[in-house]
């Protein structure tokens, strides 16, 4: 057992199976179309988003000034370069496994401003442009400056100093977002 869960690859392809295994066995009540696998993939790589950003908002920031000196290049060097990987490609894939769902239903548009024909779509619309702020917000401000404090990309100490802030806001700004972003995407009942 310890062999099987030491391989992370491993459990997330058992996993995997397992879900499609679900799938085809309650098809019957929800059959499986484009609609139901991207409203599952846009669930699962949401909550890895939402999971990291939480993570570096809630333990690793706070936590760095606590760490010695000797001991923070690990984080900075190993782990946050890591996290930062999954962060991005999560907002990412979680923005465009969302547009899909919308596309396929048929209200991407009139949800994206905020045209909807019920309230139900502009109230996902709202959402939608909530996400697609943060996902801005992670690829444009966020790892942007975070490649400069990690030392990925040529940096002065000033531009390291000045990006920090830029990241810390535009992350914080995310976690602000998150709260509304949420409320829209589970309420609004849209039935898709």
């Amino acid at each position: 057992m310890a062999k099987f869960f030491g391989n992370l690859n491993l459990v997330m392809l058992v996993g995997l199976l397992a879900a499609i295994g679900v799938m085809f066995s309650y098809q019957d009540i929800e059959p499986v179309s484009i609609n139901t696998v991207f409203h599952w993939l846009h669930v699962f790589i949401g909550i890895l988003w939402i999971g990291l950003l939480y993570y570096l908002n809630f333990v690793q920031v706070p936590t760095m000034p606590a760490i010695p000196a000797e001991l923070k290049k690990g984080v900075t060097g190993y782990i946050a370069p890591k996290v930062l990987f999954y962060f991005r490609w999560a907002a990412l894939l979680t923005v465009v496994t969302g547009l899909v769902i919308a596309w396929n239903a048929g209200y991407v548009h009139r949800a994206l401003v905020l045209q909807g024909a019920t309230r139900a779509e502009d109230m996902i619309g709202l959402g939608m442009d909530l996400a697609l702020i943060m996902a801005f917000n992670v690829w444009f401000i966020i790892w942007p400056a975070q490649k400069k404090i990690l030392g990925i990309v040529e940096a002065s100490d000033a531009e390291k100093a000045a990006a920090a802030p830029r990241a810390l806001i535009a992350s914080r700004l995310n976690t602000l977002l998150l709260l509304p972003m949420l409320y829209c995407m589970a309420n609004a009942n849209i039935n898709v």
